[in-house]
């Protein structure tokens, strides 16, 4: 594939980076950035469950530009609670000390907080569910996109990160498995600058990138984008060091312009876009399964299949202050495709089924969040989100006749076309009071209303209570219950699709229930952070969840695109342990989380099982297939006493993700160890300034292990880690 008119263009910026470097002063690098406060303000990584933590309005006396954007951030951070839930808090500093830096994967940086387990596609579960992630940034939530294995949003964007899970309050709904609230970095806080750099290294892999930002007067802004090429784009099937089929290209870019209309007002305009490519990676020795006229031979390391996937979103908000409230209203579009190109000879060998797919999702949102101090010792919040949601499916399918026993009666294909189009509306509206009781309790209770209208029309309305209890000053407890109402992906296989690919090689039964539900499910968390000195930070957090109709995903068919199905009943129980270090030149954490997570009885989508699956699942409870019993992560950072040197390391580790045994999902893979390590330098020059190198090893160890053996429900293809590999990251920043 050729470069995209961006890799070229960040090409030019990097060659003619030492001219412009020449002629600009210094600015400190994203490393010096400071970190998101924590429960001991020492911490770069950890939780932060205490009122302390909380983020709360401050008085600004200056009302310079600078310091008007930081009083109208602090009065949007008044907006959201976190009385009861948990959180892990990963700044900019702690990004930066990861072995890759701010080239590292978002979905890499999120699995550096307890409890989240890694998946094939990039995916990710945290606390035993299978996707079901919220993203926010600065505050406005961005609707799912269409599932596939392509990272939008990119760790440059990024000033902290925030994963909240448990018993969340009232203000969050739909997707609540956990929250991604990513505050991003600003053209106010930065000052007027930029950055261009480049990484590259094993597999093929370069990324250069550039990102600018600035304010002048009322005006801010900070853009960044960057290109990513290499031939590891999606896990490899085999064990091997290199992939067959796997190169991808893609590209990203993310701005946020704003505009302070007065000192109480700003408007903000926050946009992102990612096009990326996937080649999809072959299995090799395989026996076709079907003839094609009179081909009688295929190479299965030959087959030419191929993903593309395209996101697009634009957020226009406007947030301020009306007296003593504070609020944020925002109206936004996404705007996802995917594409699913197959090899026609190949497929049709191997799977009896070609499928040229090709599906369009646009989602027009509001969403209103408003804070109102009363009372003294009270805050209440209310707001209201809405989702119109417009996704269309075409697919032309060649396929061979077929025996109803799916014996193939021609070598001949002929081709199926099938499609839809599914409107989906959600309305959510919630209200919530923070009461301070005293100085060491705090409870926060609410309702949240939710209607989804799609396949049918369901709702709920949904109790939450989150109560936090400093019993010392080092001390906290916190405790919460959420009720639950999580709407199904906005896909669906109906009946007249089904039938249509009768007496073929791609015929299913029809065993029932085609249309998701809604999941419906009670949360209880209870925690215990403790902190020792200044520098020590240990946490414990355990967790309970009853479901009803607990939603899952599956990828069921050749191409890597996800069917939702419900259990009937599904429950899901953990337990998490942190503990967090920072002092002086070293920095440390470590996390180690057990989970268990079972369903049973399928009761939608039956067609992707097999009878006896079906009949299994009815009558007992099944592991899920993503279901990790342990899992941990860790690192550590040291800086040398010249502060221009640091070495580090992290690593993850997991007891092996479900495969089938003698029941569906009854084994579990072989456990994993991936080891990583960096150094970094920056350089001094008199004549362009800093300069930062990092050099990183991934998978030092070189441990080849197994996330997917191909095997459970839902799980369509084997994928392994990734193997050992060397990167250099060269960054410049530079100020004007």
């Amino acid at each position: 594939m050729n470069r995209t008119l961006l890799a070229l263009s960040l090409a030019v910026a990097l060659g003619a980076a030492p001219a412009a470097f020449a002629q600009t002063s210094q600015n400190p690098d994203s490393s010096t950035v400071a970190p998101a406060a924590s429960s001991s303000d020492a911490a770069t990584t950890g939780n932060t469950n205490t009122p302390a933590a909380r983020n709360k309005p401050q008085k600004v006396q200056q009302l310079g530009a600078v310091d008007v954007n930081a009083a109208l951030d602090q009065a949007r951070n008044s907006l959201s609670p976190d009385t009861g839930s948990s959180q892990y808090v990963i700044d900019s500093k702690a990004i930066q000390a990861m072995p890759l830096g701010e080239s590292t994967p978002l979905n890499q940086v999120i699995l550096q907080a307890p409890g989240v387990v890694q998946d094939s596609y990039g995916q990710l579960h945290v606390r035993g569910d299978h996707a079901n992630l919220q993203y926010r940034v600065n505050g406005v939530m961005l609707p799912e996109s269409i599932a596939g294995f392509g990272q939008t949003l990119d760790a440059r964007t990024i000033q902290s990160v925030t994963l909240l899970d448990g018993a969340l309050p009232a203000q969050y709904g739909e997707r609540t498995a956990a929250v991604v609230d990513i505050t991003t970095k600003t053209g106010s806080s930065l000052g007027n600058g930029g950055s261009v750099g480049i990484t590259g290294g094993s597999f093929g892999t370069i990324n250069p990138n550039a990102s600018l930002w600035g304010s002048n007067d009322r005006w801010s802004y900070f853009i960044t984008a960057n290109y990513m090429e290499n031939d590891v784009g999606i896990e490899n099937p085999t064990s091997s060091r290199k992939p067959i089929h796997d190169h991808t290209n893609q590209v990203k870019a993310f701005g946020d312009i704003s505009y302070l209309i007065n000192n109480d007002t700003r408007l903000s305009f926050m946009f992102g876009v990612a096009n990326n490519r996937f080649q999809i990676p072959n299995n090799p020795n395989q026996e076709p399964q079907f003839g094609y006229l009179d081909t009688v031979n295929y190479n299965s390391a030959d087959i030419n299949d191929r993903q593309n996937e395209q996101t697009r979103f634009g957020t226009l908000s406007l947030q301020g202050k009306l007296g003593d409230t504070a609020y944020q209203v925002s109206l936004g579009q996404r705007y996802s495709g995917l594409q699913y190109i197959p090899d026609d000879i190949g497929d049709l060998m191997f799977t009896g089924v070609a499928a040229s797919i090709n599906q369009v999702d646009r989602a027009s949102t509001v969403q209103a969040d408003f804070s109102t101090p009363w009372g003294g010792t009270h805050t209440l919040r209310y707001g209201l989100y809405g989702n119109f949601d417009r996704a269309t499916t075409n697919t032309n399918s060649l396929v061979f006749p077929a025996n109803p026993d799916g014996s193939q009666t021609s070598t001949v294909p002929f081709n199926i076309f099938t499609g839809d189009t599914i409107i989906a509306r959600t309305w959510a509206a919630y209200v919530q009071d923070e009461w301070n009781i005293s100085d060491n309790w705090t409870l926060n209770y609410g309702l949240r209303g939710d209607q989804y209208e799609a396949f049918r029309t369901e709702s709920q309305l949904s109790p939450r209570v989150g109560v936090v209890w400093q019993a010392t000053d080092s001390t906290t407890v916190h405790a919460g219950y959420s009720r639950y109402f999580t709407p199904p992906a906005t896909e669906l296989i109906s009946s007249k699709d089904i039938d249509a690919f009768n007496n073929t090689t791609n015929a299913v039964k029809d065993y029932g229930n085609n249309t998701p539900l809604a999941e419906r499910s009670n949360y209880y968390d209870l925690g215990i952070q403790q902190s020792i000195g200044s520098a020590w930070t240990l946490g414990l957090d355990a967790y309970y969840r009853d479901v009803s109709r607990l939603q899952d995903e599956g990828q069921f068919g050749t191409a890597l695109v996800y069917s939702t199905f419900n259990y009937r009943y599904g429950r899901v129980r953990g337990v998490e342990f942190s503990l967090n270090y920072d002092s002086g030149p070293v920095s440390a954490y470590f996390n180690f989380a057990y989970n268990r997570a079972m369903g049973k009885d399928v009761i939608t989508s039956q067609y992707n099982f097999d009878p006896a699956e079906l009949a299994y699942i009815a009558d007992n409870w099944i592991h899920l297939d993503h279901d990790q019993k342990l899992t941990s992560s860790g690192g550590i950072s040291y800086t040398f006493s010249d502060e221009n040197t640091k070495v580090g390391a992290n690593y993850l580790f997991g007891s092996g993700l479900r495969e089938d045994g003698e029941v569906p999902n009854g084994l579990s893979l072989p456990y994993y160890f991936q080891l990583n390590m960096s150094v970094s330098h920056d350089f001094n020059f008199d004549s362009t300034g800093k300069f930062h190198t990092q050099l990183a090893l991934i998978n030092a160890l070189d441990r080849s292990y197994e996330l997917r053996s191909g095997t459970g429900v839902g799980v369509g293809a084997p994928q392994f880690g990734p193997r050992r590999g060397v990167y250099l990251t060269l960054q410049k920043d530079f100020s004007f």
